[in-house]
């Protein structure tokens, strides 16, 4: 699984019982841009944000993100 793109990463914050909760890292910072974990009104992983009113994304950073679901969503069917 790839998990590290040119102005981002990601990293597994920790397991639930079904579902990964991973953390998006930025590779210039190291700070947290967010989280991706299982949303069940969706039935997906998805992208959380820590401060949606404050977050700003490039249209390569959002292709990334996509990208790390994506991922996520493949292991999950393959699982099955």
């Amino acid at each position: 699984m790839k998990t590290h793109y040119q102005y981002i990463h990601f990293g597994k914050k920790f397991n639930l019982a079904k579902t990964t909760v991973g953390s998006c890292i930025n590779n210039g910072g190291g700070y947290e841009l967010g989280e991706v974990k299982w949303s069940p009104g969706w039935r997906q992983y998805c992208y959380f944000p820590p401060h949606p009113n404050k977050s700003v994304y490039s249209s390569g950073c959002l292709k990334d993100i996509a990208d790390f679901i994506e991922q996520l969503m493949a292991e999950r069917k393959d699982s099955k």
